[in-house]
């Protein structure tokens, strides 16, 4: 299982949120680039990167830190946050970025995704679902939305999608463990898919159940930056 710990960037800073509240931040480092520095010596090899400002303002704001980042680490970099244009998937492909997450695009612009995906390669890019139930939430969970979850991964499945990450909103910065049963109902509706796990973990045996039932990845942030768990441990999983 692919372990990717996440760093979420507001005002080029390292900070959480807890259910995806933007009054409920904590700024945990004020530069992004150490902490993945941090996570490379601790010989991690994936990186789960959030520009939280560009969710919010809907085009990518962070640049620095994603140059940054990408200069001064090997870390494979999966990114997101306001990606709207075939110029910012450029760009960040440019920069050497390992994939796109896109998510609002994908709702609200579904030819427009599957474009991108054709055009630069389905291997490039992420699914990403914020969920609420199992309701899809757009722009930094700002905007609920109709669309069910299982819609929405069939409306690309047919179009050469390979991953998407899901990250159950309900759980997310809380530490009280993912939401299995929603990837257990995602697997095996999707059998083809890789699956990565985000929100809830909050210790080793949450990373161990998730690898038990055999998603393809697992995304940890809060439960790193808290202490509930070591960077030394992860190696173990």
């Amino acid at each position: 299982m692919r372990i990717i710990p996440a760093i979420d960037i507001i005002n080029g800073k390292c900070v959480r949120l807890t259910q995806g509240d933007f009054s409920k931040m904590k700024v945990y480092n004020e530069d992004p680039v150490e902490v993945a520095k941090e996570f490379e010596e601790a010989d991690l090899e994936y990186l789960h990167l959030i520009d939280l400002d560009g969710a919010k303002k809907g085009e990518v704001v962070n640049w620095k830190v994603i140059r940054d980042i990408q200069e001064d680490t090997a870390l494979q970099v999966d990114f997101g946050g306001g990606v709207k244009t075939e110029e910012e998937v450029q760009e960040l492909l440019y920069l050497g970025i390992n994939q796109i997450n896109v998510g609002s695009v994908a709702v609200k612009e579904p030819e427009k995704f599957i474009g991108w995906m054709k055009k630069f390669g389905s291997e490039n890019f992420i699914l990403s679902a914020d969920v609420k139930g199992e309701n899809v939430s757009i722009n930094g969970w700002l905007e609920s939305t109709e669309f069910r979850l299982f819609d929405l991964v069939s409306k690309f499945a047919d179009h050469g999608l390979e991953y998407i990450t899901v990250t159950d909103i309900a759980t997310d910065g809380m530490l009280k463990g993912p939401n299995f049963g929603l990837y257990k109902k995602l697997m095996k509706k999707f059998p083809d898919l890789k699956i990565i796990a985000s929100g809830g973990v909050s210790s080793i045996d949450d990373l161990k159940e998730l690898k038990h039932i055999k998603v393809f990845g697992a995304i940890v942030g809060k439960a790193i930056y808290e202490g509930h768990i070591q960077l030394d441990q992860l190696k173990s999983i």
